[in-house]
C-alpha cells in the first residue's frame, strides 16, 4: 500500500503543478501573452518601396562618406567596389550582358529599401547599430557613388522616397496563378 500512496501523492502534486502553471499563463496556447503596443512599434521597422516607414532625420553625403569609411569601407571597399562583401558600386547597363553586375546603382529598383536594409542589417557586426541619421547619410553617400545624388545632397524621407532608380521598371510582376501580386499601375 506505501507504494500506492507515494504514486497518488506524486500524481496529485504533478497535476497542481500543472493547474498553477496553466493558471499564471495566458494566451490560446497557454504560453506567452499579447504584445503591448510599444513592443510591436519597437520592432515595426520595416520600410516601403514607396518610402512609406521612413524615419525623421536626414543625411548628407558628406557625412555619409565618413561613416562609411569608418563602418563599411573594411568590407565594401573604400570607394564601394566590393571586398569581402559585396559590391555597391556600378554596373549600370549591364544587367542584360552575359556578366550582369548587380550593384544598388545597376539593380537596385527603390531607394526606400536601401535605407530599410542598412538599418536592418548593417553594420555586419553590429546590425541596427547605427542612428537613423547615420543610415540616411551613408544611402546618401552610396547613391552619390552611383551618380544618383549630388555631392552636396541631403536626404530625408521625402527626397529618398522621390528618387528614381535606375533599374525601377525592369521589374516585372510575378504572374504565377498562385501568387497574389496585383501589377503596380499607378502611383509605383
Amino acid at each position: 500500500m506505501p507504494r500506492m500512496r507515494k504514486a497518488a501523492a506524486f500524481a496529485l502534486a504533478y497535476i497542481s503543478l500543472l493547474s498553477a502553471a496553466s493558471a499564471e499563463t495566458q494566451g490560446p496556447y497557454g504560453i506567452g501573452r499579447t504584445a503591448t503596443a510599444a513592443e510591436i512599434a519597437g520592432w515595426n521597422i520595416d520600410v516601403g518601396r514607396d518610402g512609406r516607414g521612413l524615419p525623421s532625420g536626414s543625411g548628407s553625403v558628406t557625412h555619409g562618406r565618413e561613416v562609411f569609411e569608418q563602418q563599411c569601407a573594411a568590407c565594401h571597399g573604400d570607394k564601394g567596389q566590393g571586398g569581402v562583401g559585396d559590391r555597391l558600386v556600378g554596373g549600370q547597363g549591364t544587367l542584360a550582358t552575359p556578366n550582369p553586375v548587380r550593384t544598388v546603382g545597376s539593380f537596385w529598383p527603390y531607394a526606400p529599401t536601401l535605407f530599410d536594409y542598412i538599418r536592418r542589417a548593417m553594420p555586419q557586426n553590429a546590425p541596427e547599430s547605427l542612428s537613423n541619421n547615420d543610415v540616411y547619410a551613408v544611402s546618401a553617400y552610396i547613391l552619390h557613388l552611383n551618380g544618383l545624388l549630388p555631392a552636396g545632397a541631403v536626404l530625408d524621407s521625402n527626397s529618398m522616397a522621390a528618387i528614381k532608380m535606375p533599374n525601377r521598371n525592369m521589374f516585372t510582376g510575378d504572374s504565377r496563378p498562385d501568387v497574389k501580386n496585383p501589377p503596380c499601375v499607378e502611383h509605383c
